[in-house]
């Protein structure tokens, strides 16, 4: 396990946790963006000290079928062993409605850029999303856009996406990766000023949803 997670975890990492995965089955495509999925599941075993079996995992993506989208979450003990659950996957394309949370991340808080079950924060501020908001996004200590409960947060910019550095305290999504990898985005650090500057413009997004249009709520 690296120092900085040894750091929060003295005794070791706690028994109920697992590294998530959560992405999309799509009918003749299979598991959407697998390889990157994959290779941030093994990236955060690493970092937490998990011997993962790797094969393990890839055959359970690659043993899907089926002819309705679905979707999966890929999960890992502390025994590195795999598991896989499936569910039924209705998508929207409807703009999302978004807030600012009144919680702070700390950029520095090494677990912000592992995706795990220990996410009370998210769970308790999306549990409590009003009826007419469908995400929240959260700052840092400093005032930067970090993320939403479940999403990336993306700004348009002279046809370019924006979206918040890493190092502002930003889980490394994989639509987010995929997006900066093929050109559509690059990283700048944002602030709540430039939510309000860009109607129309804001996009929060996920590998399970896709790159979704959003508006701040006033």
């Amino acid at each position: 396990m690296e120092s900085v997670f040894r750091k929060t975890c003295p005794d070791g990492l706690p028994g109920d946790l697992k590294v998530v995965e959560t992405l999309r089955y799509a009918p003749g495509q299979g598991a959407v963006r697998a390889a990157l999925h994959l290779a941030r599941l093994e990236r955060t075993c690493a970092r937490l000290g998990i011997r993962l079996d790797l094969a393990a995992a890839r055959a359970l993506l690659d043993n899907l079928a089926g002819p309705v989208p679905m979707r999966l979450r890929l999960t890992v003990g502390a025994d590195g062993a795999p598991e896989l659950e499936q569910a039924a996957l209705q998508l929207t394309y409807a703009p999302w409605r978004i807030g600012l949370a009144a919680e702070r991340l700390h950029s520095a808080d090494p677990w912000l850029g592992v995706k795990t079950t220990r996410r009370a924060l998210y769970d308790r501020v999306r549990a409590a999303l009003p009826d007419d908001l469908q995400e929240m996004v959260f700052l840092n200590e400093r005032g930067e856009v970090c993320e939403g409960t479940i999403t990336n947060v993306f700004v348009e910019r002279d046809g370019t996406l924006l979206t918040p550095l890493l190092d502002c305290g930003v889980l490394p999504g994989v639509l987010r990766r995929s997006l900066l990898e093929n050109g559509r985005a690059r990283e700048a650090v944002l602030w709540p000023r430039d939510l309000l500057a860009a109607p129309g413009a804001i996009h929060v997004g996920n590998s399970l949803r896709g790159l979704i249009r959003a508006e701040l709520a006033a």
